[in-house]
């Protein structure tokens, strides 16, 4: 029997994705997906809506708890050999992502969990492909364009999050010179789908999106720097699961690395004026050192409350890199896959969050 490995199920991406990889693979093809136990009721609430909408669907998705931190993924010896034998490709989304997140933590789960992965895939005899998602985060605060050929760049990390995703890329593009057949793909900051506004936590640009609806008419919201020269760069998640399945299912995509980014994002201060606009809030902007805002949120007691910020995410309001994704763009075209650009699908993000306002920024950990 033929299976597609996964790790990451029943995360953001993971719980999307399978659903692409159900529809391209013929019905005697499995997806195993390796999961933490302590998510299996998730896990099985996933299979379940997606056996209500796809009868026979649910039953294809196979569960193994396991553990990518463990080098043995957690799996028993006799499991192992049977998944290596049976697996004919490999999706590896699973990791932290979570800015805040400790180094112990993140080098265990992100650098570890890779080797661990890529060990397991060397031994895959009827391997054809390891798909990896990485990040364009792996730049770090690299002052300039950022492009799928680069990598080493001399960067720092302003975070864990990025400083591992950078190492865990290293370890993968070092097996593809070894030999490994694989492709990376690096999404920008992921938010919600673009047609429902779904998301599975609200971090990153949730931040300041729910700073400014908690607010009155008027909304002050703090500047870290010249909003015109810094980009954010937005990606909805149908996007870039879309993309994903369509990506790795094509030949010419081995060994390529693909930045899932938007072409055309909006300045910080862009991203206000839509926000003003989908909200019908005037947003004045307030002039603060990022460091003292960071600073104030870990250490003056009862702010992070008021505010609800991740202090980590300062610095992406003052972000100096460029991402260009002209391999993404040249191998989707003809197959009506594009980002859609931010001002179309925001206000569909922000009803969806003002509808569920009991979601967490708590990543799945």
């Amino acid at each position: 029997m033929n299976t597609v490995f996964l790790t990451g199920f029943p995360g953001f991406l993971g719980s999307e994705l399978v659903k692409r990889l159900l529809a391209r693979y013929a019905p005697d093809v499995t997806i195993t997906c390796l999961i933490q136990a302590k998510f299996r009721p998730q896990a099985m609430q996933c299979i379940a809506d997606i056996e209500a909408a796809m009868p026979g669907w649910g039953r294809r998705i196979v569960l193994l708890d396991g553990d990518i931190t463990q080098a043995d993924l957690g799996l028993s010896a006799a499991q192992r050999q049977q998944l290596q034998q049976s697996s004919v490709e490999i999706f590896h989304l699973a990791a932290v992502y979570a800015l805040g997140v400790t180094r112990e933590l993140a080098m265990r789960v992100n650098v570890d969990g890779t080797r661990h992965m890529l060990r397991f895939a060397a031994h895959c005899p009827r391997l054809r492909r390891f798909h990896y998602v990485s990040t364009c985060y792996v730049s770090g605060r690299y002052d300039g364009v950022f492009t799928e050929r680069d990598l080493r760049k001399g960067q720092t990390f302003n975070n864990y999050y990025e400083e591992t995703k950078y190492w865990a890329e290293l370890e993968v593009q070092q097996a593809m010179r070894r030999g490994l057949p694989a492709t990376i793909y690096r999404p920008s900051i992921v938010v919600g789908d673009s047609q429902t506004g779904e998301t599975q936590k609200y971090d990153g640009p949730y931040y300041a999106f729910q700073w400014i609806i908690r607010q009155g008419k008027t909304a002050v919201l703090p500047e870290f720097g010249d909003g015109h020269r810094y980009e954010v760069n937005l990606v909805p998640r149908d996007y870039v699961v879309d993309a994903i399945a369509y990506l790795s299912a094509q030949e010419n995509s081995l060994g390529q690395v693909y930045h899932i980014s938007d072409p055309q994002p909006l300045t910080v201060q862009a991203v206000v004026e839509v926000l003003s606009q989908v909200t019908g809030k005037r947003i004045v902007g307030v002039p603060l050192p990022g460091w003292l805002v960071k600073n104030s949120l870990r250490r003056v007691p009862g702010l992070y409350q008021v505010v609800r910020m991740e202090p980590a995410m300062v610095d992406y309001f003052t972000h100096p890199t460029r991402y260009t994704c002209e391999r993404t763009v040249r191998d989707l075209a003809g197959s009506g896959i594009a980002c859609p650009p931010l001002p179309a699908y925001l206000d569909t993000l922000i009803a969806y969050m003002q509808q569920n306002p009991h979601i967490s920024p708590d990543a799945m950990i």
